[in-house]
């Protein structure tokens, strides 16, 4: 990993740590968004000690919790491993990959019972998470906290630019960026697009500058999350999920990019795949997106579940599976315009999952003639939303979207510099983050 790769969900930890709620904290992600490190590196900087244990690498540890649920007699024993006291207080217990033994999980909820002076963080797959057996879940009796690969923000601060950060940071108008930077800032859009925001990629992006090697290390990603398929499904969905994950970039590459059982295979119905589609999600590797003919609060309860489009959870990881070349970082404008804007698409959803944590849904017109990419729900307000792959300002969605539904405000994101055009706003892709603006409540429709 990176030294110091400076991750959002770091002052988020540092807030349960001195919580009054402070419950064991469990850090819930897909592998490799870089859990484990975050953790050690709290732990390093925030207390005295850390006491670390990995279920993964030492099954044998799940022995100490098979017997009595009793937490001291729990951290005895561990302190008899480390051959060293585990102190309260001053002091991070890590419990790593806890997913692996569901005994270590159902005991996190004596720890916050009856030995609450214990600061206990725990890591785990999503999909480990979810599959566990279900006396063995605190309910309850844990805080959360979900972890994604590098939003395009957090990738500045690794590459060696937080000022380009704080300048998209501290935006207040609508006032175009400083050309030279809006160009700067385009260029390392690029880059992300390729390299995306899985830590390990971006370490060895920062180290060596070789997208060569940056995508031998996607695709290594993407090998052991094809393990994990063997390791944890049912063996009936093994295949299912292959054929489900490898067809996402095809899937994007249609023009309204909806996700077709059919398109799988030929005589694949919903039913036979939608277990695997689901295992998929609850692994943190898919993000669904429902289709919504109305703009009305919840937008949840106006969702066909039956239509949605699915993005993966990463748009470099994206590139890697369509095996798109490092040339495409050299041909002006190409990166962003492959597959019909699909990685446009897929960043934006990635960027919204990842840093507002909002569900997901894009709008329809009647007849389907009209589509709008997003449709975001922010408290009560719903906030329309165009992505573009390139800086043609024309939007016949946006357009559609207007006519039925008069919102105060229509918002678009493209390749364009900050800009204000009578009703529509535009976000360059690189600072969607602003969207919806601080005034949010002028950005809702009209309903």
């Amino acid at each position: 990993m990176i030294l110091n790769m400076k991750r959002d969900v770091y002052q988020k930890i540092l807030e349960w740590k001195s919580s009054k709620r402070r419950k064991p904290l469990l850090v819930r992600g897909a592998r490799q968004v870089g859990k484990t490190y975050i953790l050690k590196q709290f732990g390093h900087n925030e207390y005295e000690n850390v006491a670390y244990f990995n279920f993964e690498e030492n099954p044998a540890l799940d022995d100490f919790f098979q017997q009595r649920l009793d937490p001291k007699t729990i951290i005895a024993n561990l302190s008899l491993y480390l051959d060293r006291e585990i102190r309260p207080g001053n002091e991070l217990i890590i419990f790593d990959e806890i997913q692996a033994s569901n005994y270590a999980l159902n005991a996190l909820k004596y720890f916050n019972e009856q030995a609450s002076e214990y600061h206990i963080a725990t890591a785990g797959s999503l999909i480990g998470i979810t599959l566990s057996r279900p006396k063995s879940f605190p309910v309850g009796k844990v805080n959360f906290l979900n972890m994604y690969p590098l939003t395009f923000l957090e990738y500045l601060d690794a590459v060696g630019k937080p000022r380009l950060r704080q300048l998209i940071e501290t935006k207040k108008d609508f006032n175009p960026f400083p050309q030279v930077f809006h160009n700067e800032l385009v260029e390392w859009l690029r880059k992300y697009f390729f390299v995306g925001g899985m830590p390990e990629p971006v370490k060895h992006f920062v180290e060596t500058g070789s997208l060569g090697e940056v995508r031998e290390v996607q695709k290594e990603i993407i090998d052991s999350y094809m393990l994990d398929f063997a390791k944890h499904a049912i063996t009936s969905d093994i295949p299912k999920l292959g054929m489900i994950w490898n067809s996402i970039p095809a899937h994007l590459s249609r023009e309204n990019k909806k996700f077709i059982f059919s398109a799988i295979r030929k005589s694949a119905r919903a039913r036979e795949y939608e277990s695997a589609l689901q295992w998929l999600e609850a692994a943190g590797l898919i993000y669904k997106s429902f289709q919504v003919a109305t703009a009305k609060y919840p937008l949840k309860g106006y969702m066909n579940r039956s239509s949605f489009k699915v993005f993966v959870l990463d748009v470099g990881i994206l590139g890697a599976m369509a095996n798109l070349s490092p040339r495409a970082l050299v041909a002006n404008g190409t990166l962003f315009s492959e597959y019909k804007g699909a990685f446009v698409e897929n960043y934006v959803a990635q960027q919204l999952r990842s840093g507002k944590q909002i569900d997901l849904y894009y709008w329809t017109s009647e007849g389907k003639k009209a589509e709008l990419d997003f449709l975001c729900e922010f408290g009560s307000q719903i906030c329309p939303l165009e992505a573009k792959a390139g800086i043609n300002p024309k939007s016949k969605s946006l357009n559609s979207f207007e006519r039925q539904f008069n919102p105060a405000v229509l918002s678009r994101t493209t390749l364009l510099n900050m800009r204000h055009d009578g009703k529509i706003r535009n976000y360059p892709l690189y600072a969607i983050t602003l969207f919806p603006g601080t005034d949010m409540g002028t950005q809702s429709v009209g309903i």
